[in-house]
Parts: C-alpha cells; structure tokens; sequence
C-alpha cells in the first residue's frame, strides 16, 4: 500500500476528520428509510414512534392538540435526532472502512497480461486483460511487469514489490514450491520472472475480497451480536407491551376518581423510548463495524466478523516457535573447550571454519568469536583457503588454510569424519554435546586435523517480554501452547524459559490436527497462525486461524483471518482486538442498562403526575414541570448516544483481567456510571429548559 494509504489509515480514519463527518451525516438521513431500520428492532420501534409524534404535532397545529404544540414539536424533534445519532454512529463506522476501500481500490486496475498456452515459460504467449483470466490460467510475468491476478508461482523465482497490499516497501522473494509460492494481483515483479497459475476468477481475487470487507459489504452479525439483538427486542416488546396497557389504565383511574387528567400518546411515546435500550440500541452496530476496522488497522483482514468476534472468546492460543516465540534463527552463545584446549582456540577455528557461511547461525559464530576475543579481518588470501562447504549429506562445512583443516558441524557427523581418518571423538566433548542438547540448545563439534577442539552451543533466543505477554494472555483464563518441530527436549527448554503452558513437540500435521480437535471437543475455542500448506488442516479446523500473507495460496483460503504483515506474533494482538471488541459491547451493553434504570427516575413519576398527582413525591430530581422532566429525559436519551459514539468506535481501553475482574469493573464503572450520569444529565438540560422558557 502506497504511504498516502498508510496516512489515511493512521490519520484520517482513525481520526473525525472534516470529510468522513459530512459523508456520515448524508448517510445518517439516507439510513432514515423504513427498510433500513427495521434491521434493528430497537430503532425500529423508535422510527414508528417518530412518525407518530410527527403526526401528532401535525394535529396539534390543526388545533386538535392532545398536548401543547411546542411540547409535542421538541419530543418529536428529539426523537428524529435519536434516530440520526444512531445512523450518523453506524455510517462513521462505515466511513472509516468506505475510506480504507476507496485507498485499497485506487490500487487495483486491469493490467496487460502474457498468456500462457501452458505452464512452460517457452509456451506460446497471447497477450490479454487481467479481466479475461480465469482460474487455472498461466501468465508470464517479468520484471517491471504488475502480476495480474492472485496465484502461486510454478516455475521461477523473484523479487518482488507487495507495497500496494502489505504497506512494507521492502521486497519479498516469490519461488515455486514451498510456502513462498503465492502471489497477489496488484503487486510488482522488480528482478527476474516467474510463470503463475492464476487461481480467481475476475472479482474474486484477495484484493476483491480486502475491499467487501472493509467496505463492510459483506459484514454479517455475529452469533453473540445476534443473541444480544434478540434479547434487546425483546425488552423493548416487554416494554410496549406495558406501555400499551398504560393508556387504558390512565383513563379508567380518571374516571373513577373524578380527578386529574389521562397520560397523552406523546408522554406514553416519550415514555417508551427512554425505556427501552436505545442507548446499546443504537451503538451496537456501529461497534460491530469498528471492531473489524480496528483488525483491518492491525493489517489483518479478517474473512467475517464472526472470526473477529471468535478471537475474543478464545481458550487456547496454538503458537509456532520459530518466528513467533524465538527469534526465528539459533544463535552461538558459547564456546565449550575439550580437555586441554583453550578456549580462544576453539574461537580461532570455529570463526575460520564460519566465514564462507552465510546462515545466521554461521555469521553468528564469527561474531561471537568477534565479541569475546576481539578476532577480526582474518587475511585468508595468503593460506590460499579453500572452503569446505555444507552439504546434506556430509552435515559438515570447514576450511582447508595454512595446512590446517577445520571442520564444523552436528556430533555424528563429526564423529563419522574423525573415524575415517583414524581418529575418535573424546568422551568429554561427546558428553558436553549431549548435555547442551538436554538443555534445549543445539551443539556444532568443532574439529582441527585428527583432533577435535570443543563444542558452540547454539540456542533459540526467545524474543524479549514474550513471556510477560504470555503471563497477560494466562491472567485472561488463555492457555498457550508452543508447537514445534524440534525434539521433546529441546521443546520442553524452551517452552519452560518463554512461559507456554504447554507444548507439542515433533509436530506433524496429523498431530496438529488431532491437538486441536481434542481442545475443541473440551468445548474451548482455539485459535493458532500457520503459512504452508502442511498447516492447512489444522488452521481449517481452527476457530480463529491467521493465514500469513506470504504463505500458500491453501493456508490463505483455509484461514478466516490473514495478517498482511505476515507477523506470526500478531495472533495475540488478533485476540486482544477481539477481546477488547466483546468487552466494548459488555461495557456499553452495561451501561445502557443502568442508564435506563436511572431515566425512570425522572420521567415515569412526570408521566402519570396529572394521572397520579401523588407521584410528585418521588420526584427526587426535583425537576422543574413534568413537561420538562419529560423532555429532559428524551433530550439526554438522544444526547448521550452522541457521547458515547468516540467510546464504541474507539473501543474499550483492552486489560488483561480475567472473567470475574473484568465483570466486577464493568459494574464499577460503567454500571455505576450508568446510573449516575443520567441524574446529573437530565438535572441540567432541566435547568437549561428553565432557562430557554421551555420549561
């Protein structure tokens, strides 16, 4: 992605810019259609009651008013304006994503393609649109040349530019075989050429697919968000219900006690809508939709807001070690001499042997050797030195200089080398090989001549305050469990100094597999990352599972979330993202039922007080009129869902707390908030309507 996206993604969409304000107040009237908002019964019933007051307004300035006309005018008035904060908090939502959409389509054009006839480079070339390939399709691509559809590299090998999806301007290797196969439509060949099987057909492509979920084209509510909707429709039907039969009840005490006056629709209207939940009512899709944008802003593009909201329920937490937990490459950390051999010797030749190595492993040893010894700018050329370099079958690489010949390399390997020229590797250095390896590191015999000098021990360097994160995701009730291909050994060293709980040691896809079937059926959800197509089964069967983008083309689709920046590590920021969304919905769901409770204070007591003039007594705000009692209350009603918009698409501030923590703070704040804010709300627009001769 180009920077001028990366800044609409950190600046404006994060932010209330000028421009997204205005598109969401247009889309705020647009959403007022009948069709729209029956999709939430919530705001449903606050559109109907809407229209109803509007009606009655309209009958009023017909002189046929139930009530006066300006009172009947403010509570129509502030009902429509409860409708449109509700929209304008769901199309800022919308915009946000509208705006990542719109940088992410800028990238995406028909391009000129090399047809292929077959997947040979020398087949005939037919040249094309990018619209016109279709799936199985073979495409030539050259340097300088845009690849024109998503596929995977079957013959060749280059640099390639993924800015335009990624953001990273750093170039990436794509070869055939292996996980580095896949490529995106969209991205740029900088060297070489590569033969790619297209595998979509036109608007079916990655890119496509980035842009219906940003878009939010494609958003579906989710299970707990579709639980949580039902339940609200229910309390406002439990609520209408009650209202109904308010009406009849009013008249009959009128009557019967010869006093006072019947509840008028526009009080009864007014009544209902600060009863029922409009508060979450009205935010909750908005808070959908934000959770998402905030994946998105991660660079994860999750495949359904149901995966989003999965992360947040997750258990168990399956993590690769290497890349994730460890710094991905083993290090020399030390030098272990053989009896009678110094150590700085041992530096010597293990340095000698690592020049023409250029693993990390190997430019590891040099610098070692460098940091304790102070060994540099060795002059090679006068020795006249011939480097012995590693093969799989020798498991071996050295050189040959000055008469000397050094060999570095595994224990048995070594071991054999010695045999066959007449030597034999000493008991000692045998045992401290074995003795690094119960350790968890890795041990290079290091041998000169007929003799062998010592061991380096080379470790897996687990990345810094990964086990703190690990000691957060634990206080969440989150298991971790490290899966590796190493040997139980090495496995059990490491799992011990980053802090897992748990671990799978020489781990297949079966075994992966098998693993998280057997949490799953504990009823736990899991969620793991993988890049190859070994991982495939298992990210299918997880419930949360992040496919990296430089992976297969088969761990992308068998995922329901891909991490753009291809950083393993992202998975525990997927499941915060989660988490903090499920606690938003728990916080603004909580508050918006203290909120309510809090509301019948001020305007139950004002509604029935020319039914009931003995209600006056629990008027303990001490509200002006019942009139302004009442319209107080509608004002703060439609007031604070604007308020709280900031909150929902911002979310939570994320905590490490378990269930039990989490719940007794949410009461604290957000409970108690609940109930306190709306006293002093609608004490002070009651002032303020005092003021304004409202009253």
């Amino acid at each position: 992605m180009t920077s001028t996206t990366h800044a609409v993604r950190a600046d404006s969409i994060q932010n209330f810019d000028r421009e997204l304000v205005l598109h969401a107040v247009a889309d705020s009237f647009r959403k007022l259609s009948p069709r729209l908002q029956f999709r939430n019964p919530v705001m449903f019933v606050v559109f109907v009651c809407s229209v109803l007051t509007t009606l009655l307004w309209v009958q009023a300035l017909a002189g046929h008013g139930e009530a006066p006309t300006g009172f009947i005018f403010w509570v129509g008035a502030w009902l429509w304006f409860t409708l449109l904060f509700a929209n304008f908090a769901e199309a800022l939502a919308e915009g946000r994503g509208k705006a990542q959409a719109a940088a992410l389509r800028s990238s995406r054009k028909d391009v000129v393609a090399k047809k292929l006839a077959g997947p040979e480079r020398e087949a005939v070339v037919t040249v094309v649109s990018s619209a016109d390939l279709r799936s199985g399709h073979h495409v030539l691509v050259e340097a300088g040349e845009q690849i024109p559809g998503d596929g995977e590299v079957v013959i060749g090998a280059a640099s390639v530019d993924e800015s335009a999806i990624t953001g990273e301007s750093a170039p990436v290797i794509r070869e055939s075989g292996g996980d580095r196969s896949a490529v995106t439509g969209g991205t740029r060949v900088l060297s070489d050429w590569l033969v790619v099987r297209i595998t979509s057909d036109p608007g079916e492509s990655f890119l496509d697919r980035m842009i219906a979920m940003v878009e939010g084209a494609s958003r579906r509510k989710t299970p707990n968000e579709i639980a949580l909707t039902i339940l609200l429709a229910k309390f406002t039907l439990i609520f209408l219900l009650a209202c109904a039969t308010l009406l009849p009840y009013s008249i009959y005490s009128v009557q019967a006690a010869g006093v006072g006056h019947p509840i008028t629709l526009t009080v009864l209207v007014a009544l209902l809508v600060c009863l029922i939940p409009t508060t979450i009512g009205a935010l909750l899709s908005a808070i959908g939709i934000a959770g998402m944008d905030r994946m998105i802003r991660a660079n994860v593009i999750a495949t359904s807001g149901r995966a989003v909201e999965a992360a947040g329920d997750v258990d168990v937490l399956l993590l690769d070690k290497t890349g994730t937990i460890t710094l991905g490459n083993r290090q020399a950390v030390a030098f272990h001499p053989a009896p009678g051999i110094e150590e700085s010797a041992l530096a010597d030749a293990a340095q000698l042997a690592s020049l023409a190595d250029e693993t990390p492993e190997g430019r590891s040893v040099v610098v070692l050797a460098k940091q304790r010894f102070g060994l540099r700018e060795r002059q090679l050329e006068e020795g006249h030195a011939v480097f012995v370099l590693f093969t799989a079958q020798t498991r071996m690489s050295g050189v040959d200089v000055d008469g000397r010949a050094i060999r570095k390399g595994a224990l048995d390997a070594v071991e054999k080398y010695l045999e066959s020229i007449g030597s034999h590797l000493p008991a000692r250095v045998k045992q401290m090989a074995e003795e690094i390896a119960r350790r968890g590191a890795t041990p290079l015999i290091v041998a000169e001549g007929n003799t062998a000098l010592g061991v380096i021990e080379l470790k897996d360097i687990v990345k810094g305050g990964i086990k703190e994160r690990f000691a957060e995701m634990r206080r969440m009730g989150i298991k971790t469990v490290m899966i590796t291909g190493d040997n139980p050994l090495t496995a059990a060293a490491i799992a011990a100094e980053a802090g897992v709980d748990d671990f799978l040691a020489e781990a297949t896809p079966e075994a992966k597999l098998k693993l998280i079937r057997g949490i799953q059926a504990e009823n736990r959800l899991v969620a793991m990352c993988g890049d190859g197509t070994n991982d495939a089964p298992a990210l299918a069967q997880a419930d949360v599972a992040v496919a990296m983008n430089t992976g297969t083309q088969a761990a992308k689709e068998a995922g329901n979330m891909v991490d753009l920046d291809s950083n393993p590590t992202k998975l525990i920021e997927v499941v915060e993202i989660g988490k903090q969304m499920l606690i938003t919905r728990g916080a603004l769901t909580t508050f918006s039922i203290a909120n309510d409770i809090a509301k019948y204070f001020a305007i139950i007591p004002a509604a029935f007080a020319t039914t009931y003039p003995a209600l006056n007594a629990l008027n303990v705000m001490h509200l002006a009129t019942p009139r302004s009692a009442i319209l107080s209350a509608v004002i703060f009603n439609a007031l604070i869902i604007i308020f709280l918009i900031p909150l929902a698409l911002k979310g939570v501030k994320y905590r490490a707390l378990g269930a039990g923590a989490l719940l007794r703070r949410n009461l604290l704040v957000y409970g108690l908030g609940g109930v306190i804010v709306p006293f002093i709300g609608i004490k002070l627009i009651d002032l303020l309507l005092v003021l304004c001769g409202l009253a």
